[in-house]
């Protein structure tokens, strides 16, 4: 995994995904909140990308996986797509509209890297490398 040239591409992608949505967004920010709250901080930064992708890309990416075996055109797979559909659809119930949207391409690189390792590991670090920055930046 980190040997992979492709995951490291996506762990440096992931300080140009926090500047776009900054740029869009142009909250205030407090680098220091996550020390006034550290347990918040560790549900959203740790326990939250880790339970969601074992939900997600572990239970039903994989369930998907199993009964759908058509294949997209390109390195995503329609399992993936699918996933990643309901992933961002049940952000709308939480966040922004925004917010909820901008996770489509996050979670698209998690399933990718789901179906290139075939192991959870992959995609739980980046879903916390991804969250731990965006948590950082956006909540404060």
């Amino acid at each position: 995994m980190w040997k992979d040239q492709q995951f490291q591409l996506a762990i440096l992608a992931a300080p140009v995904f926090w500047l776009g949505l900054w740029l869009a967004a142009r909250p205030e920010i407090n680098l220091l909140w996550p020390l006034d709250k550290p347990w918040v901080f560790l549900s959203f930064a740790l326990l939250y990308p880790v339970m969601e992708e074992v939900v997600f890309r572990g239970l039903i990416q994989d369930g998907i996986h199993r009964h759908v075996k058509k294949r997209l055109p390109g390195p995503i797979s329609l399992a993936n797509l699918i996933t990643s559909s309901l992933f961002m659809a049940l952000h709308f119930i939480y966040h922004p509209p925004l917010a909820a949207a901008s996770v489509i391409i996050p979670s698209l690189i998690f399933g990718y890297f789901k179906d290139r390792h075939h192991q959870l590991t992959s995609p739980i670090v980046l879903h916390i490398f991804y969250n731990t920055g965006y948590f950082w930046i956006f909540t404060g």
